[in-house]
């Protein structure tokens, strides 16, 4: 009587950031060098020669560029136009796709709009849901205003089972959330863990290559702010899209970080509500609808999210302190480049703050990364500590160099088009070595060399 061969079994060490394997455990990782990222993995040997000897058996052919046809290969138009441009103009079948964000800001609520949207207007689609009952999913659902839509919903946390119903429905879109509760028989570790994520997700990249199926998956992220799981998981997909936002603040902003098929850095403007995301098709108008009128310490800023230009007040707040250590405080805004324009400030113009508190707000919650908010905020900063409003009609752009020099950014045209059509009458801006193509007729464009010119054009001209 022949006995079964036990399964060979071998322990290895996964880490939860970069993905690497080590044979044995350490505090810190030897390739990213985190510390604590190191999660133990049982892996069965006999599984993985199977699964792979399964590959090679259904492995597919090699096809002549010229001969594959596109014909009918479109995409899928999305009623959310915000969610569309982030996309690059619709999504992509057999696109997929991964979306996290913070708890509770919305990613759930989005996606089952697109999805109710994909469901009445293209064909039909499935919300599986791993956190949720269908309960639960039909509440939302009829919160949103949706309860009577052909939305399917399967909710289940063995992801052979999502896809067999997957395979067998053929949805024109799919909804994973999220891919921290799904599993896989075939692996031998709990919901979430570094193996489960990575095996996961690669059977939906096969599901929706294979079956020209748009899949979008939920993913968590950390209390750092990225999405959890191993960084592979981000080159498996083919989008990843971060949904960011203020508790504090109604404003939500859906941000393409990889976009295979589109423009990254694309940024959606939503504005959440008890009857869920609703577009923000005019941000710009949004962000200044509260700005006070000749208020010291405002200026607004003209900054580039993708291909989209956005007007955002920013604001500074000067004070004295008896403090040895003054405050320096920047929400909104890259804290390292606070201290840059304060140091430029103090020794190029002669603003000293070494015995001021100083903080920078960018108002509605946006978080701007690019150089071209550098004027703004050392123009605001200034009028705040000199008591001198800057004029309501001007608009600012401009990167600050440490010799005080102004420099030029890309894509100027289109951010003045957009300081015009909001209405403002002049725009502040690095002086250039050649003209503007095709400026706005009714924009009157100031130009100035350095930091100090720019604060004379902008604080001793009247509002």
């Amino acid at each position: 009587m022949s006995k079964t061969a036990a399964p060979k079994l071998k322990t290895r060490y996964v880490c939860s950031n970069c993905g690497s394997v080590q044979m044995r455990w350490a505090g810190k990782c030897p390739d990213c060098g985190e510390w604590n990222t190191l999660v133990e993995e049982v892996v069965d040997e006999s599984r993985v020669k199977s699964r792979q000897s399964a590959r090679a058996a259904g492995s597919i052919a090699p096809q002549k560029l010229s001969d594959i046809q596109t014909d009918g290969f479109e995409r899928l138009p999305l009623a959310i136009g915000e969610f569309s441009r982030v996309l690059g103009g619709g999504i992509v079948p057999g696109s997929l796709v991964l979306v996290g964000g913070d708890p509770g800001i919305g990613k759930s609520t989005l996606l089952m709009q697109a999805a109710v949207s994909t469901a009445r207007h293209v064909g039909p689609a499935l919300y599986v849901s791993g956190e949720e009952s269908a309960q639960q999913l039909k509440m939302r659902a009829q919160r949103l205003g949706v309860g009577d839509s052909d939305l399917y919903l399967l909710t289940d946390t063995n992801l052979d089972n999502a896809v067999y119903q997957i395979e067998a429905m053929k949805p024109k879109l799919t909804i994973i959330d999220s891919i921290q509760t799904m599993y896989l028989d075939t692996v031998s570790s709990s919901p979430g863990t570094v193996s489960q994520v990575r095996e996961c997700a690669l059977r939906l990249q096969a599901l929706a290559k294979s079956q020209d199926i748009a899949v979008f998956i939920v993913g968590h992220v950390t209390k750092e702010g990225a999405i959890a799981g191993p960084k592979v998981l981000e080159h498996i997909v083919d989008t990843v899209l971060q949904m960011e936002g203020d508790r504090f603040h109604s404003f939500r902003l859906l941000r393409s970080i990889k976009n295979r098929f589109g423009a990254t850095s694309e940024v959606g403007v939503f504005e959440m509500a008890g009857s869920g995301m609703i577009e923000v098709t005019n941000p710009s108008e949004a962000f200044l609808a509260e700005r006070m009128s000749f208020a010291p310490g405002s200026a607004v800023a003209v900054t580039m999210e993708g291909t989209r230009p956005l007007l955002v007040e920013m604001q500074g707040l000067t004070s004295p302190t008896q403090n040895p250590m003054p405050r320096r405080t920047a929400n909104g805004w890259d804290y390292n480049r606070l201290f840059l324009i304060l140091a430029v400030l103090a020794k190029r113009v002669g603003i000293r703050l070494h015995d001021q508190d100083v903080f920078v707000n960018v108002v509605g919650g946006m978080t701007i990364e690019e150089p071209a908010a550098d004027l703004p905020a050392a123009i605001a900063i200034a009028s705040a500590h000199k008591g001198a409003p800057v004029p309501m009609d001007l608009a600012i752009i401009g990167e600050v160099g440490l010799s005080g020099e102004l420099r030029s950014v890309g894509q100027l045209p289109a951010r003045l088009n957009e300081a015009a059509k909001l209405g403002f009458k002049r725009c502040l801006i690095p002086k250039l070595s050649r003209p503007i193509d095709r400026p706005p007729a009714d924009l009157r464009i100031l130009s100035a060399r350095s930091l100090g010119e720019a604060l004379d054009l902008a604080l001793g001209q009247p509002g």
